[in-house]
């Protein structure tokens, strides 16, 4: 069983829409993976059509009540999983900032409730380095960072990069990460020089598939599909299909 965690400290960079659409392609593939939506704004909940629920319906009620994950779980149609996210997931870093071993609290909730035969985990993470990410980082094999080409973007993995080699030590292992472009254009300069720029600092970390500027993957979130679901024959979701070969092929959800 994977847990990779979708992360960047940066919004507006194809997060969420990365983590539906691995987790959709590796549906088509048969691999059984679970979603897991940390993010209150619950996006990628939303963009997979689950809406509306209540918060003890939600990952609010493990981390408020410690109800057991495998409770909270949701099979869809199309052959995801989900764990639905809440607003009420806002409230974690104020009540639980403080406990002693918080950061901890979701690998046991996962090591409880999901076995070694369990489908890969993919967690969308919030854009911020608080409770709910770090319990993310703790309970996470590998992380998968999705960027764009503008500065801020790029600042923001770099950030994130340092975050990462820092926590390293508290848990006694390295993390290992991957970094993803996404609304990619070719023809444009900025793009060519973000890629070159992050090959040369972070080398085989970069994924050799990018992402292109597909309208249909920011079409498809709004008629709570996927972008397989949505617009299978799409450029973007030709690029997703690639993405999740080359992730496989690295071994990053075994």
């Amino acid at each position: 069983m994977a847990v990779i965690a979708v992360f960047n400290q940066k919004g507006g960079v194809g997060k969420t829409t990365t983590c539906l659409n691995v987790a959709a392609s590796l549906a088509l593939l048969e691999r059984k993976p679970v979603v897991i939506d940390l993010d209150p704004q619950a996006h990628v909940s939303l963009a997979m059509g689950v809406r509306f629920l209540p918060s003890n319906a939600t990952l609010a009620a493990f981390f408020r009540e410690q109800v057991p994950l495998d409770r909270l779980l949701r099979k869809l149609p199309n052959g995801l999983r989900l764990l639905p996210a809440h607003p009420d997931l806002s409230k974690v870093d104020a009540l639980l900032g403080s406990t002693p071993g918080v950061a901890g609290t979701l690998k046991k909730g996962i090591q409880t409730s999901f076995t070694q035969e369990s489908g890969p985990l993919l967690m969308d993470c919030a854009p911020a380095l608080g409770v709910l990410s770090l319990n993310a980082m703790f309970a996470a094999d590998r992380v998968l960072i999705p960027v764009t080409a503008d500065f801020l973007a790029i600042q923001g993995l770099n950030r994130l990069d340092l975050a990462l080699n820092v926590l390293e030590g508290p848990l006694k292992r390295q993390i290992e990460r991957r970094i993803v472009l996404t609304r990619f254009d070719e023809a444009r300069s900025q793009c060519r020089e973000a890629l070159n720029s992050l090959q040369a600092r972070y080398g085989d970390k970069v994924c050799e598939t990018r992402i292109c500027d597909d309208p249909a993957l920011s079409e498809s979130p709004a008629h709570g599909k996927d972008i397989f679901a949505y617009a299978a024959e799409s450029p973007g979701a030709h690029d997703y299909r690639l993405l999740t070969m080359e992730l496989l092929s690295k071994g990053f959800f075994a």
